[in-house]
């Protein structure tokens, strides 16, 4: 894999920083948030309101800066308009490699919904994916990322919802729910995305003004775990066995391989061939979890695997990727 790039890093606080004093600070911006929660999770009084509106906070008022002024900042070429494309070519990967391994488990269907949930959706964003994309390859890093992003929405609405059971009884209840997500404030990043490619598109520059984007994207980033902690049970880390062994080998060992084969197929800029392998190695994303709440699937399943999965990510493969950078990019 040695064709793909060294790193190289835009100008933010990171640069001249050792990638592995950078690896320490991202395990330390998510493990340290995430135990403070789950220490805070049995002294609040009311945990999903706290933990919504914390979400609420980091999508409205930190997020949405973060991305416009990253973007505003990129060079814009034809080619970063496959980055979104190459996000759904990850996630109906996993879809497909999930559909076929469920053919060799013994699940009853609200259970191999889920583990399919699971196989497809993965943390692209700053909570995992935008933020190592960040250390690996500074402030276009996380440019790329947030464009490479902008699949998210239309794909988990308009395919894994109706996956997951939109034809049930309360059809139009979860119908209702969509449309409110979609058109709700919570949604201010991915309008950020576009409304830095509008900027780029007039030919307005971005000033040449401090911008704290190191300072706000930890915050962010510290904010996500955070609620993650507030919401962390001892019993979702049950290994339920074979599962989280196939569902780590699926996301961490063929969906790698097969992006990799498939982006020597193409001429892309390094920059972007970096993006898309970095994101085709992230665990399973929150939204699966959300997904099996919203249609009354198998959440315990779907709980353990979106925690193991990670820690799992977080232990055994981000390590390795930090150690074999100089082989892998």
């Amino acid at each position: 894999m040695s064709e793909f790039p060294a790193i190289c890093l835009s100008s933010n606080q990171f640069t001249g920083i050792l990638l592995e004093t950078r690896f320490l600070i991202f395990q330390v911006v998510i493990i340290l948030p995430f135990l403070i929660g789950s220490i805070l999770s049995g002294r609040l009084k009311s945990l999903p309101n706290t933990a919504k509106k914390v979400i609420s906070v980091n999508l409205t008022i930190f997020e949405p800066p973060i991305i416009l002024w990253s973007i505003w900042g990129l060079t814009l070429t034809l080619e970063m308009a496959f980055l979104p494309l190459a996000g759904v070519f990850l996630v109906i990967l996993g879809f497909l490699l999930g559909s076929i391994v469920i053919r060799f488990m013994s699940l009853k269907k609200p259970s191999a919904k889920v583990y399919v949930i699971c196989s497809s959706l993965a943390n692209h964003g700053f909570t995992m994916g935008g933020f190592l994309c960040y250390l690996f390859a500074g402030e276009q890093g996380l440019a790329l990322s947030a464009i490479f992003l902008a699949y998210f929405i239309p794909y988990t609405f308009l395919f894994i919802f109706p996956y997951a059971g939109i034809q049930q009884k309360s059809e139009i209840f979860k119908w209702r729910f969509v449309m409110d997500f979609l058109f709700t404030r919570r949604n201010l990043p991915i309008y950020a995305v576009f409304s830095a490619l509008l900027i780029k598109s007039m030919g307005i520059e971005r000033p040449q003004v401090f911008f704290p984007l190191d300072i706000l994207l930890i915050i962010s980033v510290s904010l996500y775990y955070f609620t993650l902690g507030i919401n962390f049970k001892i019993s979702d880390l049950n290994p339920l066995g074979w599962k989280q062994l196939l569902l780590a080998i699926q996301k961490f060992v063929i969906l790698p391989t097969i992006t990799y084969l498939a982006l020597r197929q193409f001429g892309f800029s390094n920059e972007i061939k970096l993006v898309i392998l970095l994101q085709s190695f992230m665990p399973v994303a929150i939204y699966a979890v959300i997904a099996a709440v919203m249609f009354d699937l198998d959440t315990r399943l779907a709980s353990s695997l979106f925690v193991v999965n990670s820690v799992f990510f977080l232990a055994v493969v981000l390590p390795i990727l930090f150690l074999t950078k100089d082989l892998l990019f």
